[in-house]
């Protein structure tokens, strides 16, 4: 309900004889609130800060509070506890409970990335950088079970290299360790999101040498979900929430990464924005961002191939069975 309209009866007659004179005060309509988790935060998720900063959740009649999970795992904790209402994590995250025989349970709505978004940092420059410089060397992986983890294991096999034989994976330290670790004189190699990577080499403590993403190729690397439940109870706040995305996503691509970074910098105060430019520029380089949210089900097969080929997936998951696309192609048909 406005504001306004919180005013007794008796007073309405004299603010209507003022507005006369100075003229009516806007009416501030109330937004519906999205609990929003974001499993890390990254400039990975660039079309997502674009979308608060340039008010498209807004447009939509909706206010964001974001958190940070820290990992999919605690992510997908907060949506299944409904401590959140929507989560932005990897989708293998989706698939493992669905194998935990919470079929429908889960709903993916939405895809924003499409590769893979960490990079390969050494602690020499190698411009000529091959997989089988990994060799005899040890690399600082993610999580067990997690696709950064899986992704790297992927890129390394495909590379005829056998793992805990030809390189080392150290995969016991936190998400928000490893730069720290690799600055300490921890592995040969790391892998780091962005602008981590970036910033390691910033500081002359790393150099980028190779891209995860483009070793993996198109995938749904990370998505939206929410539970079937708040879906089928709130499909409209669902699909605004959409539409704000493809909106965010539109104009990443029809802008300049100098222009994607200047509207990101707010929520990376500590980055400036020659970092945050050379950092969009890499992941527009690799075409990282979705150009609208519908699953593609190539990719979505692309990343269960992953998962099992890492050992983590005893049972395939049906494309139609978890992903859910009519948000996504109801916003294509509807943001212009």
């Amino acid at each position: 309900m406005s504001k306004i309209k919180s005013f007794a009866a008796l007073v309405v007659t004299g603010i209507m004889a003022i507005s006369l004179f100075t003229g009516c005060a806007p009416k501030e309509e109330e937004k519906d609130t999205i609990r929003l988790n974001e499993v890390v935060h990254s400039i990975f998720y660039a079309p997502q800060y674009v979308a608060l900063e340039k008010g498209f959740f807004a447009e939509e009649g909706l206010e964001v509070v974001l958190s940070v999970g820290q990992g999919a795992d605690k992510s997908m904790t907060a949506l299944l506890s409904e401590s959140a209402d929507i989560a932005l994590l990897g989708i293998e995250a989706g698939i493992y409970v669905t194998n935990e025989g919470k079929e429908g349970h889960i709903k993916p709505f939405a895809q924003l990335t499409q590769r893979a978004g960490n990079f390969i940092v050494s602690r020499q420059e190698e411009p000529n950088f091959k997989w089988e410089n990994l060799k005899g060397k040890s690399i600082i992986g993610g999580r067990p079970g997690g696709m950064p983890e899986l992704i790297l294991e992927h890129a390394i096999k495909s590379n005829g290299l056998v793992i805990g034989e030809d390189v080392e994976i150290i995969n016991n330290i936190a998400f928000s360790s490893t730069s720290g670790a690799f600055v300490g004189g921890v592995g040969d190699y790391t892998a780091e999101f962005e602008p981590v990577a970036s910033t390691l080499e910033e500081q002359g403590n790393g150099y980028v040498v190779a891209s995860l993403g483009e070793a993996s190729g198109f995938l749904p690397y990370t998505v939206y979900m929410t539970t079937d439940t708040y879906a089928k109870e709130n499909p409209e706040l669902v699909q605004k929430f959409t539409n704000a995305i493809y909106k965010g996503q539109k104009w990443v691509n029809e802008h300049s990464a100098q222009e994607v970074a200047e509207v990101c910098l707010p929520y990376f105060k500590e980055s400036s924005i020659e970092l945050l430019t050379k950092v969009v520029e890499r992941y527009k380089a690799q075409e990282t961002w979705k150009e609208n949210p519908v699953f593609d089900k190539e990719g979505f097969e692309l990343i269960q191939n992953i998962m099992q080929d890492g050992g983590e997936l005893d049972r395939r998951v049906d494309f139609d069975t978890l992903i859910d696309n009519s948000f996504a192609k109801k916003a294509m048909e509807t943001v212009r």
